[in-house]
C-alpha cells in the first residue's frame, strides 16, 4: 500500500503545541469517514484497531480512510494494530448468567456443555494442569473471585469468596501463575498477517509474559511495522529490563495488569515502567480507563482527569483512549478533554522541574548521544523555537525524545514508515523530505520548514542535528544553531 520512495514535503498541522502524543481506538461509535475526521481535528495522533473486535475487512476500510486523512491534513497518522493474545474466557450458561454469592463451590471443567451455579466449561487444559490448591482465579475485571480447594484430572473445585451475577464468556485472570501459553494464538496469527498487509505501523502484542514471547513475533513482523509491547501480567515486570530491549515500544495496559496486581502497586509500577522504557529511548503508552466515564458522560470525573494528568507529569509518549473512542457516547468530547488536560499540565512549571529532575543521565555517551544531548540543552539555554533531526531509522528523535525536550522536535525523514511510527513519540512531528546531498541544502530546508510549519519566525534560533554522510545510521556528528532569517 505504501510507497519508500521520496516524495515532496508532505507537512502541515501538527499538533505542535502538545508534546504528549494521543492514541484513539477505532469502533461501532468512530469507524466513519466523519467520525474518524472529528478525531483527526480534535487532536488524535494515532489510531487503534483492536483485533479482538471486527473482521479484517472493516479494519482495512478505516486504514484506507486514514491513509486518505494523510493527504488531506498533511501529516503522517500511526495506526496501530493491537493484537488479541491468549486471552482467558470461561464458557457459556444454560440462562445466558449465574448468581454467585460468597462460599458457594463451582466446578470448573472442559465439559463444553452450558454450565449453571455448579459447574461451569474452562475451555483451557493448560490452565487446569498448570493450576494448584490455593491458587486465585479473578473474573469479570476481578468482580468476581475464586480459590480453588481441590484438583482433578480433568477439573477444579473452586470456592466463591466474592460473587456477583456472573455471564457468559468473561474473561479471567491468574495472578499467582505463569501458565504455558504460546505468545500468539492461531487467531493472532491471522490477525497479524492481515495487519501487516494493511501497511500498519505498529502491532501491540498482548499478555506478553517473558522476552522470548516476542521474538517470535518480530521474526513474523521481519520489520514491516514496529512492535509494541503489552505489560499486563506480573511475570513481565519480572522481566521488565529484557522486554524494554526487544520491544520497540512498551504499552502499560492497565486493565488486565491492575487486576492481577495490588491497586496500591499500580502508581509505583506505572512510574517505573515509564522512567525505564524513557531511559532506553523506547516510546511508552499509558493506556486502559483513563476517562472511562466518558463511554456515557460528557465529562470526565476529576479523578479521570487527574490520572491523565499523571500519566503526563510521569514522561508518558502517549495516552490512549479505548472504550471512550471504541464505543461510547462522547468520542470526539473524550479525545478534546484528554488534549486540553495534556496542554494544561505541560504549562505547568511543576512539569518542568518533575521532567528536568528525571532527565535520563546518559553517562556512556558516544560523539551520537553527546551531540543529541548538547541539542536539548542548547536548546532550552538559548530558548530556541525548535530541534530540528534529520533521521533515516528514526533512532536521532527517539534519543532526542527521551530527554524529554520542552521545545518541539521537527524530525524531517525519507520514510514514511518511519515517520508514521515516530507520530506517537513524545513531541515529535514527522515530516517527509525528498533526497537531500549537502548539508547547507539540508539546513536551508530545515529553515524554511520552522517558518512554513509557524514553529518560529524570523529572528528565532532553531537547533540542527544531522548527519555526514547522510543515510547511515548513527552518524549524527553535526549541531548547527542559526538564526531564522
Amino acid at each position: 500500500m505504501t510507497s519508500e520512495k521520496p516524495v515532496k514535503v508532505i507537512c502541515g498541522s501538527c499538533n505542535k503545541g502538545r508534546k504528549t502524543k494521543i492514541i484513539a481506538t477505532l469502533g461501532p461509535a468512530s469507524e466513519s469517514k466523519e467520525k474518524i475526521r472529528s478525531l483527526l481535528e480534535k487532536g488524535v495522533d494515532v489510531f487503534r484497531l483492536n483485533f479482538s473486535h471486527g473482521t479484517h475487512e472493516a479494519h482495512a476500510e478505516r486504514v484506507r480512510i486514514i491513509r486518505a486523512f494523510e493527504k488531506e491534513f498533511k501529516k503522517p497518522i500511526g495506526i496501530l494494530a493491537d493484537l488479541q493474545g491468549p486471552k482467558l474466557r470461561i464458557g457459556m450458561f444454560k440462562n445466558g448468567e449465574i448468581t454467585l454469592k460468597k462460599n458457594m463451590t463451582i466446578r470448573l471443567d472442559l465439559n463444553e456443555e452450558k454450565g449453571d451455579e455448579t459447574r461451569v466449561c474452562l475451555p483451557h487444559p493448560e490452565v487446569i494442569n498448570t493450576l494448584r490448591e490455593g491458587v486465585r482465579i479473578l473474573l469479570d475485571d476481578g468482580k468476581v473471585r475464586f480459590k480453588i480447594v481441590e484438583k482433578g484430572k480433568d477439573y477444579l473445585i473452586a470456592k466463591v469468596q466474592a460473587g456477583r451475577v456472573l455471564s457468559d464468556r468473561k474473561g479471567f485472570n491468574i495472578p499467582d501463575s505463569v501458565l504455558p501459553l504460546a505468545p500468539l494464538t492461531p487467531k493472532d496469527r491471522k490477525d497479524l498477517a492481515a495487519a501487516l498487509d494493511m501497511d500498519v505501523d505498529w502491532i501491540a502484542q498482548s499478555f506478553v509474559q517473558k522476552p522470548e514471547d516476542l521474538i517470535e513475533t518480530k521474526k513474523i513482523i521481519d520489520g514491516r511495522a514496529a512492535l509494541m509491547a503489552k505489560l499486563e501480567k506480573p511475570s513481565a515486570l519480572e522481566h521488565l529490563e529484557d522486554i524494554i530491549d526487544l520491544a520497540d515500544g512498551i504499552m502499560l495496559a492497565r486493565g488486565d495488569l491492575g487486576v492481577e496486581i495490588p491497586p496500591e502497586d499500580v502508581p509505583p509500577v506505572q512510574k517505573k515502567v515509564i522512567r525505564r522504557a524513557r531511559l532506553k529511548g523506547k516510546p511508552v503508552v499509558v493506556a486502559t480507563q483513563m476517562l472511562e466515564s466518558m463511554t456515557e458522560n460528557p465529562a470526565p470525573t476529576r479523578a479521570e482527569a487527574s490520572d491523565v494528568a499523571t500519566a503526563v507529569y510521569d514522561g508518558a509518549d502517549a495516552v490512549m483512549l479505548s472504550g471512550e473512542t471504541a464505543s461510547g457516547k462522547y468520542p470526539k468530547e473524550s479525545v478534546a478533554i484528554m488534549v486540553r488536560i495534556c496542554e494544561r499540565v505541560e504549562r505547568d512549571i511543576l512539569y518542568h522541574d518533575i521532567i528536568d529532575a528525571n532527565r535520563p543521565k546518559i553517562t556512556d555517551t558516544n560523539l551520537y548521544d553527546a551531540i543529541v544531548q548538547a541539542s536539548v540543552q542548547v536548546a532550552e539555554d538559548i530558548r530556541a523555537a525548535c530541534i530540528v533531526n534529520f533521521t533515516d531509522s528514526g533512532s536521532t528523535a527517539l534519543r532526542t525524545a527521551r530527554q524529554r525536550p520542552m521545545v518541539p522536535i521537527l524530525c524531517l525523514t525519507e520514510r514514511m514508515t518511519i515517520a508514521r511510527r515516530l507520530a506517537l513519540s513524545y513531541a515529535v512531528h514527522p515530516v517527509i523530505i525528498e533526497h537531500l546531498k549537502s548539508f547547507s541544502e539540508t539546513a536551508k530546508l530545515a529553515e524554511d520548514l520552522v517558518k512554513q510549519e509557524k514553529m518560529g519566525k524570523k529572528g528565532d534560533r532553531i537547533v540542527i542535528t544531522a548527519g555526514v554522510p547522510f543515510g547511515v545510521e548513527g552518524s549524527t556528528n553535526i549541531l548547527h544553531v542559526p538564526k531564522l532569517s
